[in-house]
């Protein structure tokens, strides 16, 4: 892994600081042109963030970054190499339209999704969204050298109807077969963009992260985010931070993946010879309890808190959050945030089916470490700084009472 790939952890905020300092600079030639889809979800922020900077492998980077919707208003201003297109994937006459133009594209990152709750909608509103994007770029864009495909864990679990169905062992690792009679978004996505990339001498990457800590308030599972409202609200009304999942959630051993770790891995496999045509597994490189990274949530807050007091006693985000819109509306005005609504940053829903039970999101990183990619991140120090993230950009109301 090029030393430059190993950021210190600060680089979550760093990153964006840069961007900022950069506003003024002149545009150097380019060498790379990435188009990053879902520009604005989890990961593609950190892309976004990371890949417009002077020491990113592969740069100069000019970036095309693609979102079904506008920037939203909390994010920061882009770099003067960074172009947006809003369009709606699912819309193929659109997305020739728009993307038919754009011939000097180089790298693609996918790392986009359309959520919907029933797996046959996954499948064929996500792999639809792929197949058209990928129709328009590959024959449009001669200096295309690789697509790189954000998946999942869901690849060896399955969609959340079919757990339970399956005997499951983990640590996850790359060379287990996909599930047998298992229909999966995931699968028909990789065998889209391997039919693609075939017709010509194009690389792929597939990128497999666990659980994400990351910054975008937009995305549908942004656990950082949703918990950061979780505790805002908690504060606001005198609360104690109470843990609202399971006992094995609380005890159980997991590990996360750190969005700007992600992204690196994604620029990593475009630009490495040794990284292509290969999915990777990407996590943090080590695992976590909920019950360390409680007490530094309430900490960031001020607030006292308690872990799991038995399933008598245990009360759900969507339940204990209902009806709780002008709260946050109050909040918002007193701290002088950004203007969100409360169904735009919080998804109570994942966090319950995150805490419901113990669930072992355990994979191994031994393939990417093989391969050349040394990057890791301190699980704990990651939350820290992605709940800090949200301060920043006055998406969270946070004071820093515990550094620790």
């Amino acid at each position: 892994m090029p030393t430059n790939m190993r950021r210190s952890r600060a680089g979550a905020i760093s990153a964006a600081r840069k961007r900022h300092d950069q506003q003024n600079a002149t545009e150097p030639p380019f060498q790379s042109v990435a188009l990053v889809v879902g520009c604005t979800g989890i990961v593609g922020t950190s892309l976004v963030d990371i890949l417009p900077l002077p020491d990113t492998p592969g740069g100069p980077w000019k970036v095309y970054a693609l979102s079904r919707r506008p920037f939203p208003p909390w994010s920061p201003p882009p770099s003067p190499a960074v172009t947006h297109l809003h369009l709606d994937l699912a819309d193929s006459a659109a997305v020739a339209e728009a993307l038919a133009p754009l011939t000097d594209i180089t790298h693609v990152f996918y790392v986009a999704w359309a959520p919907h709750f029933v797996e046959d909608q996954n499948r064929e509103a996500n792999t639809g969204m792929l197949r058209n994007l990928l129709s328009v770029v590959v024959p449009n864009c001669p200096a295309l050298v690789h697509v790189s495909l954000q998946t999942g864990l869901k690849h060896y679990m399955g969609p959340p109807e079919s757990i339970g169905k399956f005997a499951i062992g983990t640590p996850f690792s790359e060379d287990m077969p996909r599930l047998p009679d298992c229909p999966n978004f995931y699968y028909d996505q990789e065998d889209v963009l391997f039919d693609a990339v075939s017709r010509r001498r194009i690389s792929w990457s597939v990128h497999r992260p666990s659980l994400i800590f990351g910054f975008s308030p937009r995305s549908a599972m942004n656990v950082v985010c949703t918990l950061c409202v979780y505790a805002a609200i908690c504060r606001k009304e005198g609360n104690k931070l109470r843990w609202p999942g399971s006992l094995g959630a609380w005890e159980g051993f997991s590990n996360a993946s750190d969005a700007d770790l992600i992204a690196e891995q994604h620029i990593w496999a475009a630009v490495d010879v040794a990284a292509k045509n290969q999915a990777f597994n990407c996590s943090n490189g080590d695992i976590y309890k909920w019950k360390q990274l409680w007490p530094v949530l309430a900490g960031r807050f001020g607030l006292e808190w308690s872990g799991y007091e038995g399933e008598e006693s245990r009360v759900g985000l969507m339940e204990a959050m209902e009806g709780k819109d002008a709260v946050l509306a109050e909040i918002v005005r007193e701290e002088g945030l950004v203007v969100t609504e409360l169904e735009e940053v919080a998804s109570w829903w994942f966090v319950d089916a995150l805490f419901m039970d113990k669930w072992e999101f355990l994979d191994t990183m031994n393939k990417s470490k093989e391969h050349g990619f040394m990057g890791f991140r301190n699980t704990v120090k990651s939350f820290q700084t992605w709940i800090d993230r949200m301060k920043l950009y006055k998406i969270s109301p946070i004071e820093v009472f515990n550094r620790d």
